[in-house]
């Protein structure tokens, strides 16, 4: 029998565990928490002066009675959830649940599951940390408050089964309010004008027009972008100004969990949820040939850049070995974390570096393998020299007009051998340096004209909200923690909130109507400053600066005051409907929008006198064709005979036969699809079929191999039939970005050729 318990979270930590501990130890798994607050009928759990009243979740009762029998057979408990405050809370719980029946119980922590790091926790464990859990106590009792009693003004006002809480409805207000700024953007036209230049040597040049007459260039017509195109191409160049200097660029620091979620979600299209996922299996361990299982990288929830001595020595030892000793620095590279970061924990690395990419490539699927060697190439890039560039900047003349060049070599590479940051789409770009270096020029030299360029543009809206981007605007307002920004993202979605379109987060006509109520009725505690102020209380509460039960009253006192006031305020949108402008085909009457059981629909407002009803993406003349207006005569069921009637589920309306449940049978509704439009592009998968234009179900154009589904190829951007210049493929993809405007990219792993759409010229 084994002498000693080790308590932890997940089951699949056990095995890598028990390999390092031996038999004085018997190792459990609580799988997550065991205790929340009590929730039954209108018990929220919460007794006088905000007393949580908690009990055993009924899906861990055999594991509770498990773990309470392994506690009376140990000498010893070691309880070891994860190091954070809700593994502090779940230490907790079970700590109060083994009260009876464990003899000593013991706290201890570990950043990372290795043999050293594990048995160093054990040998000096600690006590439970009171002031992180009352910072989780806080956090529980403040969620439940909220989400107990506001869910039901929704389900009164608008329909059953709705919810709202703390922090995802500031989310769904950002989503909406960057939805709300793109809807009313206007588009402006601008142009950017240039020139390409020859000095007496190669090679030739792009300079970009920067001011005129002193001033910043803004042209904002195709009469004044013509009317400089003439100018330049009559007049002179003259180089004005040659500036020539070193310019520096300093190695990222290692992750924090929100700049793994943004770069997962940038270079491999991961969601925040998919990256935590993959991260805590490398976390856990994973089996490594003769090693048996191993944890790969230290604790992946955590907002510090801090490492260990022994890891910066580590990473130093292997940077020399394998770059050579030219490429460290003097010293380690130290990076300060953001204010307000919780310092208990690394930043993500590896935990050995005996484990690179390469050597572990076997034993990894091809996405944990992907997020480690990502994870690896950060770490050690991040202790490596800075990038060292030669960069020359040239103002050219000509008549009132200045154009600017810049040039850019690379000097020494540094930590660029190891690892490059992957841009964010949305970001504008940094400057106009072209690679390369820029001919021998002097002050006073003649250039030529090879021509001259103008590119009518427009400026574009905001990007609605990416998985990275919405994770980077929720850091930047301090709303939540890294390890709740995938929950949050996840809950928009399950609650029909927020849809997501190409990676992008839109508002649902659910989520809009619900936002817009909330905003009546909480804006002032439902938004980006509130929710960080209650974020920083919380971290004062685990720093024990403030009493927990003080903060809850606190809020509770505002919550209470606006509950009361929106009950009064809000429209009862579940009674009365939305109008619409738009009058019922049936009956002349008004129509509104309505929410049922399956989503929003549009009814006559004089139901139930009449029935007119109809999807919100149905048009009219489609609805009436659909049976409503029985212009269409609709075909009786195909299987038994007997008439076919308009039905609706959550997936849209159909065609339902009146003889159920004897007959079964159903038929879509609407137009039937269009055929597929063909590209010319041969399929690369099968190499038998042509990859053609297609629409899904709802209405979004992909392109796809026609031999579906013997062949199951697709893409989500349009091919076109060019070989790629760089690796020989057989096409290349349109790509459209914010920053970049139309491009042509290749879709081979590896291949980086990327090619600028031809810009619009205006004749002179």
């Amino acid at each position: 029998m084994a002498k000693n318990l080790l308590i932890v979270e997940s089951p699949a930590k056990t095995k890598t565990l028990k390999k390092f501990l031996g038999r004085q130890y018997a190792v459990e798994a609580s799988v997550g928490h065991v205790r929340d607050l009590v929730k039954k009928g209108k018990d929220m759990g919460i007794g006088p002066d905000y007393e949580p009243r908690y009990e055993v979740l009924a899906a861990k009762k055999d594991v509770v009675k498990k773990l309470r029998q392994a506690a009376k057979e140990a000498e010893t408990v070691y309880l070891a959830p994860d190091p954070d405050r809700e593994g502090e809370a779940i230490a907790w719980h079970i700590a109060e649940i083994l009260s009876k029946d464990a003899k000593d119980v013991r706290r201890v922590t570990f950043n990372e599951i290795t043999k050293g790091a594990v048995l160093k926790a054990l040998e000096n464990p600690r006590t439970i940390d009171f002031k992180k859990v009352d910072a989780q106590q806080a956090r529980r009792v403040l969620d439940r408050l909220m989400g107990f009693r506001l869910s039901p003004l929704l389900w009164e006002k608008v329909k059953q089964g709705l919810s709202a809480g703390r922090v995802q409805s500031v989310a769904l207000k950002m989503v909406c309010g960057r939805q709300a700024e793109i809807d009313a953007f206007q588009s402006e036209e601008y142009w950017n004008l240039g020139a390409d230049l020859k000095a007496a040597v190669p090679p030739p040049f792009n300079a970009r027009l920067q001011r005129i007459g002193g001033r910043k260039a803004e042209v904002g017509n195709g009469e004044d972008a013509a009317r400089i195109v003439r100018d330049l191409e009559t007049g002179k160049f003259v180089v004005a100004k040659v500036e020539r200097k070193e310019s520096r660029q300093r190695p990222s620091p290692p992750f924090i969990t929100s700049r793994l979620q943004q770069e997962a979600a940038r270079r491999y299209g991961f969601s925040v949820k998919r990256t935590m996922g993959i991260a805590q299996g490398l976390y856990e361990g994973k089996e490594i040939g003769g090693r048996g299982a191993v944890g790969l990288i230290t604790y992946m929830r955590t907002d510090s850049t801090r490492v260990a001595d022994e890891a910066l020595t580590g990473g130093r030892e292997y940077i020399g070995a394998t770059y050579g000793p030219d490429a460290l620095p003097e010293k380690p590279n130290v990076y300060s974390s953001k204010e307000g970061a919780q310092d208990a924990h690394e930043a993500i690395r590896p935990t050995s570096f005996d484990l690179p990419p390469d050597a572990v490539r076997d034993f990894l699927k091809d996405e944990e393998w992907k997020l480690y060697k990502l994870i690896w190439d950060r770490f050690i890039a991040s202790q490596m020299l800075p990038a060292v560039f030669d960069v020359t900047q040239v103002d050219v003349e000509n008549g009132p007009y200045v154009l600017r060049a810049s040039g850019k070599v690379l000097k020494r590479a540094g930590f660029l051998a190891v690892y490059r940051e992957t841009p964010d789409e949305d970001a504008p770009a940094a400057d106009d340096s072209q690679e390369g270096m820029l001919p021998a020029l002097r002050e006073g030299e003649t250039l030529e004209l090879v021509k001259v360029i103008s590119e009518q543009k427009f400026t574009q809206p905001p990007a609605q909200y990416s998985e990275a981007t919405l994770v980077k605007a929720l850091e930047e307002n301090g709303i939540g923690r890294p390890s709740t920004y995938a929950t949050i993202l996840s809950v928009l979605t399950d609650r029909d909130y927020v849809e997501r379109l190409e990676g992008r987060f839109r508002p649902t006509q659910l989520g809009t109507l619900v936002n817009g109520m909330l905003q009546t009725g909480f804006h002032d505690i439902l938004n980006e400053g509130y929710t960080a102020a209650l974020e920083e209380q919380l971290d004062e509460i685990e720093d024990g600066k403030i009493e927990w039960k003080k903060a809850v009253a606190d809020f509770d006192v505002k919550f209470t005051k606006d509950l009361e006031t929106a009950g009064e305020q809000m429209p009862n949108v579940k009674k009365d409907g939305i109008p619409l402008d738009e009058k019922c085909p049936e009956c002349g009457s008004g129509l509104l929008m309505r929410f049922g059981r399956f989503g929003p629909f549009i009814s006559c407002s004089t139901y139930p006198e009449c029935k007119y009803t109809r999807n919100v993406d149905t048009a009219p003349a489609e609805s009436a064709a659909a049976g409503n207006g029985a212009e269409e005569e609709v075909p009786p069921c195909e299987v038994c005979g007997k008439p076919m009637a308009l039905k609706r589920s959550r997936f849209g309306t159909f065609y339902g036969c009146t003889g159920y449940p004897e007959c079964k049978n159903i038929r879509k509704t609407g137009p039937k699809p269009s055929a597929p439009i063909p590209t010319g592009v041969p399929c690369p998968e099968c190499g038998k079929g042509e990859i053609v234009e297609k629409k899904s179900h709802r209405g979004k154009t992909f392109w796809s191999c026609n031999r579906y589904p013997d062949c199951k190829f697709s893409l989500w951007k349009k091919p076109l039939a060019r070989e790629c210049p760089d690796c020989g493929a057989k096409f290349l993809l349109e790509k459209v970005t914010k920053k970049h405007g139309v491009q042509y990219v290749c879709n081979t792993e590896g291949c980086g050729f990327v090619e600028d759409a031809e810009p619009v010229e205006v004749a002179s």
